[in-house]
């Protein structure tokens, strides 16, 4: 069987030339100019892309972070209204499904922008609306019913077009 020989490192031999072949591996090659510009031009880069992430992430204004949390939600975020008056609306009697009904007594909180009290109309309509033939069940339980008046106090908010911000219920009696 044939002995391999291999060469790991060759040591120059006194007194020898640079010019051999084995030399040029040893050699040290010069680093061009170009490439420290490129590094120090990639490494401004990603200084400046960090910073930007670190004031994006941690100091960015709080009015900034709120509304883009406000976005991610349903609801549009709107400036805090200041409350105004509460306004009663007489009670009414809803027919629900099965024979039973609905004795209803609501009242309005207006924003303090509200000048003169709105017409109570569209309020009864939508209450009318919302819960006539609901069963019993449903306007009975805590859970459903509190379901009941947040979805007629966004009903409200639309067509008050933002005069009312809030919904109180005077009078709730089933039979």
């Amino acid at each position: 069987m044939p002995t391999e020989t291999r060469v790991v490192s060759e040591k120059k031999k006194i007194g020898a030339k640079g010019g051999s072949s084995g030399d040029a591996s040893v050699q040290e090659i010069p680093a061009k100019k170009g490439s420290k510009k490129k590094l120090l031009v990639i490494l401004l880069v990603v200084v400046l892309v960090a910073a930007g992430a670190g004031y994006w992430f941690v100091l960015k204004p709080k009015a900034a972070a709120a509304d883009g949390a406000a976005t991610s939600q349903s609801a549009p975020a709107e400036p805090e209204q200041e409350p105004g008056t509460v306004m009663a609306i007489d009670s009414i009697s809803i027919n629900l499904a099965g024979g039973h009904y609905l004795r209803l007594g609501m009242a309005l909180q207006l924003t303090a922008d509200v000048k003169e009290d709105p017409d109570t109309a569209r309020a009864l309509d939508l209450a009318i609306a919302l819960f006539s033939q609901q069963p019993l069940e449903e306007v009975s339980d805590e859970a459903k019913r509190e379901a009941l008046k947040a979805e007629l106090l966004s009903e409200l908010e639309e067509a008050y077009e933002g005069e009312v911000m809030g919904l109180y219920f005077t009078d709730f009696v089933t039979q």
